[in-house]
């Protein structure tokens, strides 16, 4: 019928790419989070021992993945990353090792609070390099997360280094920096670039690793803790973030924290407290309905008849 109103169906497939992107990210942080399980399940691994075979383990994974994936063009895909792949190499190494030396410098509780600006930090640096604009609901949703993540280790808070705060704050940066890179040049296959940042984590750990005084039940969860948890963490995380707006990837992106708590509960019947629950539920309460609304937004409209 001529005259009736077509629905345009491009922001629909945008949306539905983005939507796409943040799934990504999300498993990946959800990956991620059991970072904290892991740590305490190792019995005698010490920390850089543990970053080194961490490293090498998603290195390995990481790889392997590029080769099957590439085939034939695996170096093609590092030798065409350029700048864009080596600064994210650089964020992500710069990132590994800040969380190793704010966590012996810092409180843990410290470390989360400040993490947790890194949407922040990520929707500023968006605006500036990518002119994209915050929706107001994600501004609402980054604040639920600091105020979430600030409850959550309110009975701890305060019991640091500022030294420790400055790295812990460095990681954030990094998180959004890269986050915003991958999303700038998003013609980019960024796997390379975690890939290199998982050799370069693993060279700077070396002189302190002791890698053959491992156990081998800590040597099956090193493996688990870097290809699985690390390794296919990034490779979900940089391809989902090309696809979404970098502060909303970066707000997505505090499940990690959120969750992290919750695995060592239910695994090691470790109680988070009330705090942590509380503040992860207003954190997970205001994801949910931040992504609801998007896909309430993204709904096509029907044609007028």
């Amino acid at each position: 019928m001529t005259g009736l109103a077509q629905p345009n169906p491009a922001p629909a497939a945008e949306a539905s790419t983005a939507r796409r992107g943040l799934l990504l990210v999300a498993l990946a942080a959800v990956l991620w989070s059991t970072g904290g399980l892991i740590v305490r399940s190792l019995e005698t691994t010490d920390v850089w021992t543990t970053v080194f075979w961490r490293s090498v383990f998603a290195a390995g994974f990481l790889g392997i993945f590029i080769v099957v994936r590439d085939r034939g063009r695996a170096i093609e895909a590092f030798r065409t990353m350029g700048a864009p792949g080596l600064l994210v190499a650089a964020c992500f190494a710069t990132a590994s090792i800040s969380l190793v030396v704010a966590l012996n410098l810092t409180s843990v509780a410290n470390t989360l609070v400040i993490l947790s600006t890194s949407p922040l930090i990520a929707a500023v640096l968006g605006r500036i390099s990518l002119g994209e604009q915050v929706r107001g609901r994600s501004w609402l949703a980054m604040a639920a997360a600091v105020v979430g993540v600030a409850i959550m280790v309110s009975e701890s808070f305060g019991r640091g280094a500022w030294t420790g705060d400055l790295m812990a704050f460095v990681i954030a940066l990094c998180v959004a920096t890269a986050t915003v890179t991958i999303r700038k040049h998003r013609h980019v296959r960024m796997t390379p670039a975690t890939c290199l940042a998982a050799v370069a984590a693993a060279a700077v750990a070396a002189p302190w690793a002791h890698p053959w005084a491992v156990t081998g039940g800590d040597f099956g969860l090193l493996a688990v803790f870097g290809a699985v948890q690390l390794g296919a963490g990034l490779a979900l995380f940089v391809t989902g973030a090309r696809l979404a707006p970098a502060a909303e990837v970066a707000l997505v992106s505090v499940l990690e924290p959120i969750l992290g708590p919750i695995w060592v509960w239910v695994v090691l019947d470790e109680h988070p407290g009330t705090a942590a629950l509380i503040g992860g539920g207003i954190v997970l309460g205001a994801l949910a309905i931040h992504m609801a609304m998007d896909m309430r937004r993204a709904r096509p409209i029907p044609p007028a008849i």
